[in-house]
């Protein structure tokens, strides 16, 4: 086609020539004559139905879907089909051409649910996506993506088609759009935006459905020498069902383009791409729900040099978070590609694995696990972490973003910009004495959930840590879930806990909890009187779960403070490795520890959870078969040495200290 300059216009963009012999007839065309119309003028059609489908879903899944359309509009076309002449202007391969293209139309832009009714045609053992087309080819399918499917069957229209605005907007009518006229005034801004690319839209490799390339499913996952591309023309049996074997490629197409000759960017032209607003439109909030941002989205010799870091090929260094497997994932989803501090970085996710690439003299690969991530814990990833802070990656359903300090619960917190969802370098692992907890306390966006506010921990690793607070029982029978910890109760609670035996060391998280760390609990699970009337006391247990599914868990005895606004420091009890206990699974725990009142009389301490009856003790201290209506007990004793605690549970059954 001719260059095209304007979409403004009543004439048709570069309107194409009428094939000798085809019928501008205007009766109703027979099965043969559209069938003739599809074979001839199926690659146009694949290519229409291409552009008007999301773009944000898998391209792999695009492009066949794409077929499926094309395919299934022969039978689509029938007793609905236009009267008189079609609403094409120029008649691209006849009346057949036109009826076909009105089901094409209607296929692309029918609901998710039902294009999914359509049997796709069969491609096993490979993924196929376009060839790479150049970055303003990149940049269109971006904005495309984040279009209307109304929008993009009007540019598609105008610009790959060639139809005049009345014609194009009669055509939208039919196929069902209710405002055709806005959905071409927003096709038109598109093209003004991206003018260059649009000159040669009906020749961009990226944009073809026809001429794909091909790879394994599992190439990143083989460290082959080699990739398995398919240039050109791809021959399918796309047909099933119809009868038809259309010609992938013609001879009347260019190549390509160098990419598929040379075999560059077939790694990142196979990442995908969420649409800027997925995130609206799921159900399921977590890393797939991320769109590509940044800078350098489409560099894609950068691109390439990542995958091929994730791959195993390269000279990037590799640190693999606890549990992160060592291969790459069969699929690949672009996050982020960009400069935030000076260095390209690139942040990639596919199979439950994220993975931070970072350039420089010596490039780094940091692999860390994130399977069943959600709202929360899919809502930030580290960039960057210097002296200076952490810069933070947010998710695009965080509408606010704050910084506070756990050590101070009744400080507010503190608003952190996030133009495009990237923080400034924010100082959150504290300090050696612990004098300060900075933590992040976001806010998700209305459309996602209600005045829903949580609190993430730098652990030192790719991912930060969920913080939660399960509240003391309050005598009901069913055990009480864990909560957003940004409640004052909660903030109280982790201001004595995120420091000390049960809390955080100065290069880790709460718990100890470091890299590889999901989330970060603290279980108020009892309430005790202390001695001699010196106040209430709570009982806790700090419990860390990992990405692995592993956990630890530590147990506290959280004393009154000593002076307002100075949170005591907590008293340690016993902590364990690799245990369930203090999980959903395992909701039964008893602690002890020695403790002087002020008139210097010791006291062994003793607190449990919900279904603790009695107590018995052997040791340092002897204590009988002791029923607690309280869950706690407080005896006298030497103030020093082990006592082996046996705590009898309402169920008939014993549970220990933590061991």
């Amino acid at each position: 086609m001719p260059g095209r300059e304007s979409v403004t216009s009543e004439a048709p963009i570069a309107p194409p020539a009428v094939p000798a012999g085809r019928s501008r007839r205007g009766r109703r065309t027979g099965l043969k004559e559209r069938e003739a119309a599809l074979v001839g003028g199926y690659r146009e059609l694949a290519r229409l139905a291409y552009l008007v489908l999301p773009g944000g879903t898998d391209r792999h899944r695009r492009i066949l879907a794409a077929h499926a359309v094309v395919q299934h509009a022969l039978r689509a076309t029938g007793s609905d089909a236009p009267d008189g002449r079609a609403e094409g202007g120029p008649d691209h391969d006849g009346r057949g051409y036109e009826e076909v293209r009105l089901q094409v139309l209607r296929g692309a832009l029918a609901p998710a649910g039902r294009r999914r009714l359509l049997p796709l045609p069969r491609v096993q053992g490979l993924r196929l996506f376009t060839a790479a087309g150049s970055p303003e080819d990149l940049a269109l399918d971006q904005a495309l993506a984040k279009a209307s499917p109304h929008t993009r069957a009007g540019y598609a229209l105008r610009v790959l088609e060639g139809l005049p605005t009345a014609r194009a907007a009669a055509l939208l009518s039919r196929a069902g759009v209710p405002a055709p006229e806005r959905a071409l005034a927003e096709g038109e801004r598109i093209h003004a935006e991206h003018r260059a690319a649009g000159r040669d839209l009906d020749r961009s490799p990226e944009f073809d459905p026809c001429a794909v390339r091909a790879q394994p499913t599992d190439l990143l996952r083989r460290r082959a020498k080699g990739r398995l591309l398919v240039v050109g023309a791809l021959t399918l049996l796309l047909a099933a069902g119809t009868g038809l074997a259309p010609l992938l490629d013609r001879a009347d197409r260019p190549a390509a383009g160098p990419a598929a000759a040379t075999g560059t960017s077939a790694a990142s032209a196979a990442l995908l791409r969420a649409a800027a607003d997925a995130w609206r439109n799921t159900a399921r909030l977590d890393f797939d729900a991320w769109p590509a941002r940044g800078e350098l989205t489409t560099d894609r010799a950068l691109l390439d040099r990542a995958t091929a870091a994730w791959s195993g090929r390269g000279p990037a260094a590799r640190t693999l978070e606890p549990g992160a497997p060592a291969g790459a994932p069969g699929t690949i989803r672009l996050l982020y590609a960009g400069r935030p501090d000076g260095t390209a970085i690139v942040v990639l996710y596919g199979e439950g694995r994220l993975a931070r690439y970072t350039e420089g003299p010596e490039p780094d690969l940091t692999v860390a696990r994130a399977d069943d991530a959600d709202i929360t814990t899919a809502a930030a990833v580290v960039l960057t972490r210097t002296p200076a802070g952490s810069r933070y990656l947010l998710a695009p359903w965080v509408d606010g973003a704050d910084s506070r300090d756990l050590r101070a619960p009744d400080t507010p917190a503190r608003p952190v910009a996030h133009p495009d969802g990237l923080t400034p370098a924010l100082a959150l692992t504290g300090d050696a004495a612990c004098t300060r907890r900075p933590v992040l306390q976001l806010r998700s966006s209305s459309v996602v959930a209600e005045q829903h506010a949580f609190l993430l921990a730098d652990v030192g690793g790719l991912l930060p840590a969920h913080l939660t607070f399960t509240p003391p029982p309050d005598g009901s029978t069913p055990a009480r879930a864990p909560r957003e910890a940004t409640g004052p109760d909660a903030l109280t609670a982790w201001a004595r806990t995120s420091c000390g035996p049960a809390g955080t060391g100065a290069a880790t998280g709460p718990a100890g909890a470091g890299p590889g760390t999901r989330a970060v609990n603290t279980w108020a699970f009892a309430t005790q009187a202390l001695p001699e009337g010196e106040g209430p006391a709570s009982w806790v247990c700090v419990r860390r779960d990992g990405w692995d599914g592993g956990g630890s868990a530590a147990t506290a005895l959280l004393l009154p403070d000593p002076k307002r606004g100075t949170p005591a420091p907590p008293l340690g009890t016993a902590s364990v490795e690799q245990t369930r206990a203090c999980s959903r699974f395992d909701q039964n725990v008893l602690a002890a520890t020695w403790w002087r009142g002020k008139s210097g009389k010791a006291y062994l301490l003793v607190g449990g959870s919900r279904r603790l009856v009695s107590v018995s003790g052997a040791g340092a201290l002897t204590i009988p078969e002791t029923r607690t209506a309280s869950r706690t007990l407080a005896v006298p004793g030497p103030g020093a040495g082990d006592v082996r605690l046996s705590g009898l549970l309402d169920t008939g059954a014993r549970i220990g200290t933590l061991s």
